[in-house]
């Protein structure tokens, strides 16, 4: 069993079920589409690696917190620029929690309570924004 500490970013889209009930295919193509232009883009400009993904959400590891909410600010920043052309009804907003923990790394992903805090995180950031814990904020003030 792998240890190690790690900046884990948890992302998740806002109203998916309500986009998923109105359009499927269209929604899921949607999706698709920002992954694959923006927001997986970022992930690899920032050295950070998917290591879960489950129809709407995302699990990011980053050896580095800066890495991680830089990540995180600039897809964001995508996600909006791309949001802005759209009908409000069509727009998919993501959520985004950035926790910096110990965790298990087994079988291509990551596992422990670093991962379930940045989850947590997620759930409490604003649609459109970032939450990050307050051992992220003491790693990254000053540098972003």
């Amino acid at each position: 069993m792998e240890r190690r500490l790690t900046a884990i970013l948890a992302a998740d889209v806002v109203g998916y079920s309500r986009l998923m009930g109105a359009d499927e295919a269209g929604t899921l193509a949607h999706l698709k589409r920002l992954r694959a232009e923006v927001i997986e883009p970022k992930i690899t400009g920032s050295h950070g690696r998917i290591v879960g993904s489950a129809g709407d959400s995302l699990l990011v590891e980053f050896a580095s917190a800066v890495h991680a909410v830089q990540c995180a600010v600039e897809a964001q920043e995508g996600l909006a620029a791309h949001n802005a052309s759209l009908a409000e009804d069509k727009r998919m907003t993501f959520r985004m929690g950035v926790n910096l923990g110990d965790v298990i790394a087994q079988d291509d992903t990551i596992y422990g309570d670093g991962v379930n805090i940045a989850a947590r995180l997620e759930k409490l950031a604003e649609p459109g924004g970032v939450c990050i814990a307050s051992n992220v904020h003491e790693q990254v003030k000053g540098k972003l």
